[in-house]
């Protein structure tokens, strides 16, 4: 298994805009094959800043599975005008157990 992790800016006054198409666009990840859990979050200092934690049986359930579809480009289409910048995505695996 393994956490990608999306630092993702909105620019401000558009947060709530943000979060409606998130929600909506959320099932175009939902169905992926390999995907086994997705949640967002919102800083409490920083309500434009949000940390999208995304559980995946490989990276490459991730890449090849999401990334390379057509729901990947729905997905951004919906959500990428909010973004102040590119997201920063990175994958992480856990060291316990």
């Amino acid at each position: 298994m393994v956490l990608e992790i999306a630092e993702i800016s909105i620019a401000p006054g558009q947060e709530a805009a943000f979060i409606q198409a998130y929600r909506e666009a959320r099932a175009h990840v939902e169905v992926s094959p390999g995907l086994r859990s997705i949640r967002m979050t919102r800083g409490v200092e920083s309500p434009s800043r949000f940390v999208l934690l995304i559980e995946w049986d490989s990276v490459e359930a991730h890449e090849q599975g999401f990334r390379e579809t057509e729901r990947f480009n729905a997905w951004r289409e919906a959500i990428g005008p909010y973004f102040a910048e590119p997201p920063l995505v990175e994958h992480f695996e856990d060291i316990d157990g």
